[in-house]
């Protein structure tokens, strides 16, 4: 029986015969309980109490006869009176008979009040109502997540598609001029590396984000994962003429998924290839620290500003869209960064300047025989002090 059955049950008893005849009643019956003191109708009130929805019983006039601890957290009853909707709502079932949904989403939203309330009202018992209402705002978070998801990915989808078709309409005009037609081929070849790039990183995002489960994490050599992300990136570097430094290999080890932990540390390197000027230093450190270890990219490139330094790892998020299109990038590295991350119970942090440049840090919990060394400097501490920056 649900929270409100129970409560049915218990208005139902006392508009009847009242406390002295549940009291009567649980006595004729010897009084069950599982515990000494405790009636069926204290258990019942005990249920509702503790339910994780709001329920309120209101009577004939609207009035709040009864409500739990919820109901008031929900917005449904305020200074013991219930919510002018709810009320509304409570007249139409008295009129009607029929069971009515309502929005009871607070009509502005303060600290960490719910955003998104349902409630259905209907008939408990004689004149009686009761208000049933749960807490959607998750619900409606993840859907208007999964509505701006589709879009972005439309829209994303569609550039590289529709250029595809532009440029395969004028290898066919040009099909008689040899240098015409090798000239639009290659940008079709371009168009679509960077769209089977897109559909890659989509599927490993959604991936990640649950889709699919994912491997289990075992002991992963953190020298290996700088190796084969510097092998992953070293062709993008050099067309770009920015030489990547490493630090000595440490030895490190984490619980992880070593594929996972190659993609998003070869997604920091290419960003940071990606928004850099031709000729400038790139770096990749690695050291252990309370627990962790850290695995920190650091480029002298553009920067990034305060203000967008939160966002840089939403999905399709781009700091400078015209130098990401340039360049091939489809918005989800930063993204894939986090979620890798976050999967391995780490997380990513960043500092960043505009005009001196930026460091990403991965954070990966260390595999638990691993031995903790003396800590050196952090990279964007000797990044700031090179560039006379401050932190």
């Amino acid at each position: 029986m649900t929270a409100t059955g129970y409560l049915a049950l218990v208005v139902g008893l006392v508009l009847i015969g009242g406390a002295a005849f549940l009291i009567g009643r649980a006595t004729a019956r010897k009084q069950v309980s599982t515990a000494p003191g405790l009636t069926v109708a204290d258990l019942m009130a005990m249920v509702v109490q503790s339910s994780h929805d709001g329920i309120a019983v209101l009577n004939g006039f609207g009035d709040v006869v009864l409500h739990n601890a919820r109901a008031e957290e929900l917005g449904v009853v305020r200074n013991n009176r219930a919510d002018d909707r709810a009320r509304r709502a409570a007249e139409l079932v008295r009129r009607d008979g029929e069971e009515v949904h309502v929005d009871l989403s607070p009509l502005e939203v303060k600290g960490r009040q719910p955003e998104a309330v349902h409630a259905r009202v209907k008939v408990l018992v004689e004149s009686f109502t009761v208000v049933d209402a749960s807490d959607e705002s998750e619900s409606v978070r993840l859907e208007a997540t999964r509505r701006d998801f589709v879009a972005n990915v439309s829209h994303e989808l569609k550039t590289p598609v529709g250029a595809l078709a532009l440029l395969a309409e004028a290898v066919l005009d040009a099909v008689d001029d040899e240098e015409q037609v090798r000239r639009f081929s290659a940008k079709i070849m371009q168009e679509a590396t960077r769209l089977g790039t897109l559909v890659t990183e989509l599927i490993a995002l959604s991936r990640l984000q649950g889709a699919e489960k994912l491997p289990e994490l075992t002991p992963v050599e953190v020298d290996t994962v700088v190796s084969e992300a510097l092998g992953r990136s070293r062709l993008a570097a050099e067309s770009s003429g920015i030489e990547i430094s490493s630090d000595e290999p440490g030895g490190l080890v984490v619980e992880g998924d070593r594929m996972l932990l190659v993609t998003a540390l070869s997604n920091l390197l290419d960003n940071a290839v990606a928004y850099s000027p031709p000729g400038s230093p790139v770096s990749i450190s690695r050291r252990l620290v309370a627990g962790f270890v850290e695995i920190a990219v650091t480029d002298r490139g553009i920067g990034i500003a305060e203000d967008q330094q939160t966002r840089v790892f939403e999905r399709f998020y781009r700091v400078d869209r015209a130098r990401s299109r340039a360049t091939g990038g489809t918005g989800l590295g930063l993204a894939i960064v986090k979620h890798v991350a976050l999967n391995h119970g780490g997380d990513v942090k960043l500092w960043s300047l505009p005009g001196t440049g930026s460091t990403f840090t991965l954070r990966i919990p260390v595999h638990l025989d691993q031995v903790e060394p003396r800590v050196p400097p952090l990279p964007e501490q000797e990044l700031a002090t090179t560039h006379g920056g401050e932190l």
